[in-house]
């Protein structure tokens, strides 16, 4: 799947210049405004939820790649869909933007060692996969950090064109994910049922558990309605792109991407249930 392996890592590319292009220095400077709300999302989504996944991962016994697959995706930072689903949903949209851009900044140093620790620890001895902890550093830092960097300093200079290409760049990213994961879909058919048995089931409920988390652990540390829906959609809504690139692109594994593939669909159907409970929520103490 090389030609496939690169148009994904085009696309990644794509999708985090485009979340470059709604970036500006303030998003990252909020966290010494309203450090409560970043530190409680950030806690939620680079240290709860890998945990939680693990924890599924023993408890629903499930195939080794599908353990990694779901790692993978536990490691990776929220994607740019999680500041729409916000939006719609009437969640606080300046918070969302931040916790995805500083969680991009972090999880580009901690990712590499999530996804180290679960394939040691779930392949068996011979099939160990050493991985190059600075290389990926590397590899993810000129996915991410770089095209951002790029986006942000256009969006400086040319805020008017930042605007108009930030819609089709998201329509183009989607796009492009969901045709590789049809693609991944028809080229693992033969296997494809029983690991859609394990993959959905745990993700569905890794989905569910880190989205009422997120929720609870705000409302519980007195954060608003708003601040409380977002806390909850960026726990729950993961960069499956980013996930893909990583199974498909570095580690250059098929199997590991099918948990990743599952999850970005059921994190859609989710996230449209989210927004219809936002909005009635929000309605409610309007």
């Amino acid at each position: 799947m090389e030609v496939g392996t690169i148009i994904l890592a085009i696309s990644l590319i794509i999708i985090m210049f485009g979340m470059g292009l709604s970036l500006v220095k303030a998003d990252f400077l909020r966290i010494l405004e309203r450090p409560k709300a970043i530190i409680i999302g950030l806690i939620n989504q680079i240290i709860l939820l890998p945990l939680i996944a693990y924890a599924l991962i023993v408890l629903f016994k499930v195939d080794a790649a599908i353990a990694i697959g779901i790692m993978i995706l536990a490691a990776c930072p929220g994607g740019p869909t999680s500041n729409l689903i916000t939006h719609l949903a009437k969640g606080d949209i300046g918070l969302s933007v931040s916790l995805t851009a500083v969680n991009s900044l972090v999880t580009v140093f901690t990712i590499p060692f999530i996804v180290d620790f679960a394939l040691k620890h779930f392949l068996d001895a011979g099939q160990v996969i050493e991985l190059d902890k600075l290389k990926t550093i590397l590899q993810v830092f000129a996915i991410v950090i770089i095209p951002v960097t790029i986006g942000m300093w256009i969006n400086n200079l040319k805020p008017n064109f930042a605007k108009k290409m930030q819609r089709p760049v998201k329509i183009a990213s989607a796009a492009v994910l969901f045709a590789v994961i049809i693609v991944l879909v028809l080229k693992q058919k033969e296997d494809l049922i029983p690991y859609l048995k394990q993959a959905g089931v745990i993700a569905l409920v890794l989905n569910v558990i880190t989205m009422l988390l997120g929720y609870l652990s705000a409302k519980m540390l007195k954060l608003n309605l708003s601040q409380s829906i977002t806390i909850a959609i960026e726990s729950g809504i993961q960069n499956g792109t980013m996930a893909l690139a990583i199974a498909l692109g570095i580690l250059m594994n098929e199997s590991f991407a099918i948990a990743p593939a599952v999850y970005s669909l059921i994190m859609f159907l989710t996230g449209g249930l989210v927004i219809g409970l936002g909005l009635r929520f929000t309605q409610g103490n309007s």
